[in-house]
């Protein structure tokens, strides 16, 4: 995708082929796959404009940016594919800021021999997230490398959003008696991707959270001053411990948790079992941790509850003085342990 491009009708054949090295040589092939593809499918008024860029209106406010590139394998999944995937994380990574999502855009990078119809179908399943959201797809671009060197697809997005004056969420902002909020439970799109990917089946289905997490933040800013929530970050590649122990990092605090109170489904947790893995390391695509003043956590707690996408929150801890940053959990059994940062890498390209 790059500026040009009225938009037509999709040619009856074009989607029965692959992508080839004409489709990002900038010629009559690139002009079809933009038009019959992109254009049609990301259709809004920014994009029929036709030029490099996007000239965009801002509300008044702060502007928030956020740019994610996604390498997920498989290209689909349980609960989604690459496409819708690449909306919900930017999208979740600008809203953590407390902001409203405005605008993305996305770039692709195409393998030689990707099948046209599985490009339709991810482009597809973007646009109709980005609508969801009603966050509009407004420019791009496309490049297309040889075969062997781009695992199908590659997508980067980027993220607009606009942020209240009054609105001051920060990694660096947890304080030393603060409650720590989950909206749900872990593990879920982690194990998702590794069923699917290695053709494991268990006997129950999992599925992959992804979300877009932008209702449920508004709904949480809305319901507490201003200065009531600290923190927001979405636990993605590292899972909530490693999440945890950046926001302990970023603050010069330390954390205690409770296991019993950490959500896991337990099909997740017996395929963790099963997998040798620890579902406080398994990536998720749409749960939020939230850290607040103790004297609006149950009031946070009960709006995320309240909510599609937090039905399953839970206070999971506390926040402590104690510049070491040390992360520590209380186990169900009465002991505690350190949940330090993530080893190496558990489940390669699950984003």
């Amino acid at each position: 995708m790059s500026g040009a491009a009225k938009k037509t009708s999709t040619a009856g054949g074009f989607l029965q082929g692959k992508v080839d090295m004409t489709h990002g040589s900038g010629g009559r092939a690139m002009a079809q796959l933009i038009d019959n593809l992109f254009i049609e499918r990301f259709d809004n008024e920014f994009l029929r404009q036709g030029n490099d860029q996007a000239c965009l209106a801002v509300p008044a406010g702060r502007l928030v940016m956020s740019t994610d590139g996604h390498v997920i394998d498989p290209l689909f999944f349980p609960g989604g594919d690459i496409g819708s995937l690449a909306v919900h994380g930017t999208i979740n990574d600008v809203v953590m800021s407390g902001a409203t999502p405005l605008y993305l855009s996305a770039g692709f990078i195409l393998e030689q021999g990707l099948a046209l119809a599985d490009l339709e179908k991810i482009v597809s399943s973007m646009a109709d997230a980005a609508r969801q959201c009603g966050t509009p797809i407004v420019t791009g671009d496309t490049k297309v490398v040889e075969k062997g060197s781009g695992d199908g697809v590659f997508i980067t997005t980027t993220g607009i959003g606009v942020l209240p004056e009054d609105i001051h969420i920060s990694g660096d902002r947890a304080r030393p008696g603060d409650a720590i909020l989950l909206s749900g439970s872990i593990g879920d799109h982690g194990i998702a991707i590794m069923s699917s990917r290695e053709n494991l089946e268990f006997e129950t289905s999992i599925v992959s959270d992804s979300a877009a997490l932008h209702t449920l933040v508004a709904e949480m800013v809305a319901a507490v001053p201003a200065p009531a929530i600290h923190c927001l970050r979405d636990p993605t590649r590292g899972g909530l411990a490693t999440t945890l122990n950046e926001l302990a990092r970023q603050s010069d605090v330390s954390m205690s948790l409770w296991e019993s109170e950490i959500p896991v489904k337990a099909s997740v947790r017996a395929a963790c079992e099963l997998l040798g893995l620890d579902p406080l390391y398994v990536a998720n695509e749409g749960k939020l941790v939230c850290i607040c003043h103790p004297d609006h956590a149950q009031t946070l707690l009960q709006v995320m509850q309240n909510h599609a996408l937090g039905i399953d929150a839970a206070i999971i801890g506390q926040v402590n003085d104690d510049a070491h940053g040390f992360v520590q959990m209380q186990t169900a059994f009465g002991g505690s342990r350190i949940v330090d940062w993530l080893a190496g890498e558990q489940l390669p390209r699950i984003c």
